[in-house]
């Protein structure tokens, strides 16, 4: 058994990674400041003796022995990292500097969440690990964008300086169960507009392109590398590589939902990415690891889950 701690633990990814690491016999501590996280995400785990819930936002220090950290902590869709856009950056560096402290006082491992928004709006396509981006540093996005860069900085500084064992993985877009229902998320949003047979918002023409994970790939991806050797940091790419454009995406929803959505056309917002598709060459090397769920699988168990919280 080893002792765990998932920053942003109560989240839509963490909630997830939470009960991977209990199922597995795990001591977990779920640590969240419910900005965006849900404690019903992690209602079922309350009962087990080996996970812990603590309200506690990364921005401040925190101290528990512990033997790995997964660092999630930090508002993921556009709705909400821009809401506070100080708050997210502070999130990101501060948070980042927190765990990378604590790993070090503890003797820890600690895995960074980072995100494929650290490539921006991509000239290279599919986007691989060595490609730096091609981000506005200035934009509404930067927030989280540069968030995540300075984090995946902080974390390579510390493993050169410090000696700190650290991995790196870069999140592509996931969906599943969990998510909420106004996360601003594009699937989320797709499919609970289809339910309810609102008009479904498309931005632009919706010719831009995304590469959509379903959350128990992600996950797996995630412990794998979190059980590298030591010296592999990454940072490694865990997506799914088959690509859509949105309006592709909104049509399948529409389909399995059986909805008598209709399309509007709003403009297409400030930096948004026109295609985002991984490589995951490195992610098949090292990991030995490849997406399993395919969309219309995930999207059928993500409409189900919405079915009941609508």
């Amino acid at each position: 058994m080893k002792r765990i701690l998932v920053t942003g633990g109560a989240g839509f990814i963490g909630s997830h990674l939470c009960t991977r690491l209990i199922n597995e016999g795990h001591s977990v501590i779920c640590l969240d400041n419910f900005f965006t996280g849900n404690r019903s995400n992690v209602w079922h785990l309350m009962p087990n003796p080996h996970f812990e819930l603590v309200r506690h936002d990364v921005i401040n220090p925190y101290i528990a022995e512990v033997d790995e950290i997964y660092n999630l902590a930090c508002p993921a869709s556009p709705i909400h990292y821009q809401h506070d856009a100080v708050k997210t950056v502070k999130t990101s560096v501060m948070g980042a500097i927190n765990m990378l402290t604590l790993a070090r006082q503890v003797g820890a491992k600690v895995l960074q969440a980072s995100t494929s928004e650290v490539y921006g709006d991509p000239i290279v396509h599919p986007q691989t690990e060595v490609y730096w981006g091609n981000v506005n540093t200035i934009g509404i996005r930067s927030c989280y964008d540069e968030g995540k860069r300075c984090a995946e900085t902080l974390f390579m500084d510390y493993y050169r300086q410090k000696r700190l064992i650290i991995k790196i993985i870069r999140i592509f877009n996931t969906y599943g169960p969990n998510m909420s229902m106004n996360d601003g998320r594009v699937i989320s949003n797709f499919i609970v507009q289809a339910l309810k047979n609102e008009d479904i918002t498309l931005y632009g023409d919706g010719s831009q392109t995304r590469s959509f994970q379903y959350v128990d790939d992600l996950i797996e991806g995630m412990v794998r590398m979190m059980n590298t050797d030591d010296k592999f940091t990454g940072p490694v790419n865990i997506g799914n590589p088959n690509e859509f454009t949105i309006k592709q995406l909104a049509e399948r929803i529409i389909e399995l939902t059986g909805s008598k959505s209709r399309f509007i056309y709003k403009p297409l917002p400030s930096d948004d990415p026109r295609q985002r598709q991984p490589d995951i060459s490195l992610a098949k090397e090292k990991l030995h690891w490849q997406p399993r769920v395919q969309l219309e699988e995930g999207l059928l168990s993500t409409i189900d889950y919405f079915k009941k919280i609508i």
